[in-house]
C-alpha cells in the first residue's frame, strides 16, 4: 500500500511562505523557512511561531476523570487547579514512559491531555483500554489545529491577539476568536516566555498569520530542536522510551511516588531503592567538531559507555551539545569523556542542565 503522509491544515500556507519541509514520522512539517540559526535567535531574541498542529489532543471528563488520572498519570495532579498545566507521564507496568504529555485542567472534572503526535493513537488506546465508568475519552486530535508563539516578545503579541495579559508559567484559560473557542496556554518547549493556542482547524490560518504580523517569525523543526536541546528538554521516541524510567531520565521531580497508587509506581519504587542503571546527562563539545547526532558512541579512557540520544550544533552557545545515557559514576558535571563522530573521537563534557538558561524565564 501506498505510505500515508499526513498534513496539518496549515501545510499549504507554509509552503507559499517558503517552508523546506521533512517527513517527520508519519507526517510531512516544516524543518526550516529561512534557516535554521536564524530561526533560533529569532526565539532567543525576539519571537518565533511554531505550527505544533501535528500533536493530539485527547480530552478526559466526567465524574470519575480526577480520580481515574491519578491512577494513569504519574505526576500528582491534585497539585493541579482548574486553569493548572502540568507535565506528566504516561507509564507501562515496568515504570517505562509510553509518552510524556502535559495536562491541563480546563474545569474541575474536565482536562486537556496534549500527547506527542507518534503516539497519539498508543495513548487513545492506552487510556480506553484502561478506561472506568464515570470518565469520558474524547481524542479530538483530527479536529483541532495548535501553534506555539515562543521569545521575549510574545506576552506582546499575546496582547496583540487577545487584548489581554498572557497568563502567568503552566496556565491554561479558554478565550473566544470567532466565536469559536481557543485554549491558550503558557507551558512551552523553548524555555523562553510564550504562549500555546489550541483551536478548531478552521482558526489555524488566522491565527498563524495574525501572530506573524505581530511580529513572529515563523519556524520551523530544527529551531524547534535545537532550542530544546539547549534547555535539555527530553524528546520521546529519542531521549525518552518505553525501556527508559523517569527516574533514569532525570525527571523524577515530575513523578510523585507518595501517591499511592498509580500504573508504574512500584517497578519505579524498586529502581529507586536498588539505584539507576544509567542516567540522562548533557554533553558540551569542548573541541571544535561537527555536530553530534543521536546514536554516536559516548566512550569513557578508550570504552564505549553509552551512545547519544539527541544531538546538534547549540546556536546559543555556538558548541555542539547532547544528551546521553551513562554509567551514574560518569554522568556527574564535570566528566571527560569522547564522543565517536563518524569514525573520529572529539572531547566532551558532561555539564549540569540546562546547557543554556533564558533570561525571562525557567521552567518551573
Amino acid at each position: 500500500m501506498p505510505e500515508i503522509i499526513r498534513r496539518t491544515a496549515l501545510f499549504d500556507l507554509q509552503k507559499s511562505q517558503g517552508a523546506r519541509c521533512i517527513k517527520f514520522g508519519d507526517w510531512e512539517m516544516p524543518v526550516q523557512f529561512t534557516s535554521i540559526l536564524d530561526e533560533h535567535q529569532a526565539v532567543r531574541t525576539s519571537c518565533g511561531v511554531f505550527d505544533i498542529s501535528h500533536m493530539g489532543e485527547i480530552f478526559v471528563s466526567g465524574p470519575q476523570a480526577m480520580r481515574w488520572l491519578q491512577h494513569m498519570l504519574a505526576n500528582d495532579l491534585a497539585k493541579c487547579a482548574v486553569g493548572d498545566a502540568q507535565y506528566t507521564f504516561l507509564l507501562n507496568e515496568r515504570g517505562g514512559v509510553i509518552d510524556d504529555l502535559i495536562v491541563y485542567r480546563l474545569a474541575e472534572d474536565n482536562f486537556l491531555l496534549l500527547v506527542n503526535a507518534a503516539k497519539i493513537e498508543e495513548d487513545a488506546a492506552w487510556l480506553d483500554g484502561h478506561r472506568e465508568e464515570g470518565v469520558t475519552i474524547d481524542d479530538r486530535s483530527e479536529t483541532m489545529g495548535a501553534i506555539a508563539v515562543q521569545g521575549p516578545e510574545a506576552p506582546r503579541i499575546f496582547r496583540e491577539l487577545f487584548g489581554g495579559e498572557i497568563p502567568s508559567r503552566n496556565k491554561a484559560l479558554a478565550l473566544h476568536r470567532c466565536s469559536a473557542m481557543v485554549i491558550a496556554a503558557t507551558t512551552g518547549y523553548t524555555g523562553e516566555a510564550g504562549f500555546e493556542l489550541f483551536f478548531p482547524t478552521s482558526l489555524a490560518a488566522d491565527l498563524w498569520q495574525s501572530a506573524i504580523n505581530a511580529g513572529a517569525k515563523p519556524c520551523g523543526l530544527g529551531a524547534r530542536d535545537t532550542l530544546r536541546l539547549e534547555m535539555c528538554y527530553p524528546l520521546n521516541g529519542s531521549d525518552l522510551s518505553p525501556d527508559r524510567t523517569p527516574l533514569e531520565a532525570g525527571l523524577g521531580i515530575f513523578v510523585a511516588l507518595d501517591k499511592p497508587d498509580f500504573i508504574g509506581r512500584d517497578a519505579l519504587l524498586a529502581q529507586r531503592e536498588r539505584g539507576v542503571p544509567a542516567k540522562l546527562a548533557a554533553l558540551r563539545m569542548t573541541e571544535k567538531s561537527p555536530p553530534p547526532r543521536a546514536h554516536y558512541p559516548v566512550l569513557a579512557d578508550g570504552k564505549r559507555v553509552g551512545e547519544t540520544t539527541s544531538g546538534a550544533l547549540a546556536p546559543s552557545l555556538g558548541e555542539g551539545v547532547a544528551l546521553a545515557y551513562l554509567p551514574p559514576d560518569l554522568a556527574k558535571p564535570g566528566q571527560s569523556l569522547t564522543i565517536d563522530i563518524r569514525g573520529r573521537n572529539f572531547a566532551a563534557v558532561v555539564e549540569k542542565k540546562p546547557l543554556y538558561r533564558p533570561s525571562l524565564w525557567l521552567p518551573a
